[in-house]
C-alpha cells in the first residue's frame, strides 16, 4: 500500500458572494464556496495584497466544507483598489471577525499560507475562541531577520540574475534599505516610476517562491493592476513591520495550546526560511508538524499541496485514501 499525492478538488463555483463595509472607506468582496451549514472555515490569502483565486476555493472538499474566502483591503476586488491607508495588520484582524458574525458562525477552520500565516497567526492568538483549527503553510513571523533575508541579503545569493532586475529601479545610494527604497517610489507622485517598481517588486516575489520555474505561477505578478495592489500594500506593511511588536507571534505561540493545528513548510522555501517555521513548532509543539522535502514556498508544489489537502480532510474527519500498488 502506497499514498497517492492529493490534489486540488474539483473547480467550483461560489455559493453566495458580496461585499462587507468594513468601514473607513473600505469595502471587502467574499465568496462562500461548498456546502452551506457544513464545516465552517475561512481562507486567508498571501501577499500582503496577493487577493484570493478559483483555486484556492479547491483546498477543501466541497461536500464537507462551507468556506468563506475573502480579497483583503486594497486588493483583488476589494475597494478602494490599492488604498493604503486604514490597511494594517489589525484592521484586517478585526475584518475576520466581522466576516465570521457576519456569517453567524461561533468558531471556523483558519487556513493561511505565507502571509496568510501570519494573519492566522495575529488572529488565532488574539481570538483563540473563534478558531477550531488552523492550517499553516509557508510560515512567516514577520521578523526584522526575516524582511532582511528576502530584501537585502539572502536570497539575493541564490537568485542573483533575478535580484539584478529587482534592485534596478533603485539608485545604488538607495540599496542599504531596500524596502525604504521602494516605498518612496511605491507611493510617490510620478506613475511611470510607480508602475516599474511595482513590477520589479511583484515579479521578485513571483520568481522566487517555486523550487522551480512555474511560469503558471508567476506570469500574474507581471500584470500591473495585480503588481500595483501586491508591491504596494506588500511594502506598506512590510515598512511598518505588520504593527507587529518584534517576535510577538512566535511569544504569543502559546495562546494557541488549545486549537489543533497543521504546519507544512517546503525545505527550500526561500521568502520564508524555514528556521522560523521550525521555531514555531517548538513554541507550539501540540500542532502537527511537515517538513516538505523537494519543496519551496508555494502551496501549489506537489508535496505541499498534498499535505495541505490531507489536513483540511483530517480536520472534517474524512479517512485519508490508500491505493495498492503492484510493483
Amino acid at each position: 500500500m502506497t499514498d497517492v499525492l492529493r490534489t486540488l478538488y474539483p473547480e467550483i463555483e461560489p455559493f453566495d458572494s458580496g461585499m462587507l463595509d468594513v468601514g473607513e472607506g473600505h469595502r471587502i468582496y467574499w465568496e462562500r464556496v461548498g456546502t452551506r451549514g457544513a464545516k465552517p472555515a475561512v481562507f486567508l490569502h498571501g501577499g500582503p495584497g496577493g487577493g484570493i483565486s478559483p483555486k484556492h476555493r479547491r483546498l477543501f472538499d466541497p461536500s464537507l466544507y462551507d468556506v468563506i474566502l475573502f480579497d483583503q483591503r486594497g486588493c483583488g476586488r476589494s475597494t478602494p483598489h490599492a488604498e493604503l491607508e486604514a490597511n494594517t495588520t489589525w484592521h484586517l484582524v478585526a475584518d475576520i471577525e466581522r466576516l465570521r458574525e457576519m456569517a453567524g458562525l461561533d468558531k471556523w477552520l483558519v487556513f493561511g499560507g505565507s502571509w496568510g500565516s501570519t494573519l492566522a497567526l495575529a488572529y488565532a492568538e488574539q481570538h483563540p475562541q473563534s478558531v477550531s483549527e488552523l492550517v499553516l503553510r509557508g510560515i512567516y513571523t514577520l521578523t526584522r531577520a526575516e524582511l532582511a533575508w528576502y530584501y537585502q541579503f539572502g536570497v539575493s545569493e541564490m537568485f542573483p540574475d533575478k535580484w539584478e532586475r529587482f534592485v534596478a529601479p533603485i539608485p545604488e545610494a538607495e540599496r542599504g534599505d531596500l524596502i525604504a527604497a521602494y516605498h518612496k517610489r511605491l507611493t510617490g507622485a510620478d506613475r511611470k516610476a510607480r508602475v516599474e517598481a511595482a513590477r520589479a517588486w511583484s515579479l521578485w516575489e513571483g520568481e522566487t517562491i517555486t523550487l522551480l520555474p512555474e511560469p503558471e505561477t508567476s506570469d500574474k505578478f507581471g500584470e500591473d493592476d495585480f503588481a500595483i495592489a501586491f508591491a504596494r500594500i506588500e511594502n506598506h506593511f512590510f515598512v511598518n513591520a505588520g504593527w507587529l511588536e518584534e517576535g510577538q507571534l512566535l511569544r504569543d505561540a502559546h495562546r494557541l495550546r488549545d486549537i489543533p493545528g497543521v504546519i507544512v513548510h517546503g525545505r527550500y522555501d526561500m521568502p520564508c526560511p524555514v528556521r522560523f517555521a521550525w521555531a514555531l513548532h517548538k513554541a507550539w509543539p501540540e500542532a502537527e508538524f511537515h517538513l516538505i522535502e523537494g519543496a519551496g514556498h508555494a502551496y501549489s508544489e506537489p508535496g505541499i499541496l498534498d499535505r495541505l489537502i490531507r489536513a483540511t480532510d483530517k480536520f472534517a474527519g474524512k479517512a485519508e485514501p490508500t491505493v495498492s500498488v503492484s510493483r
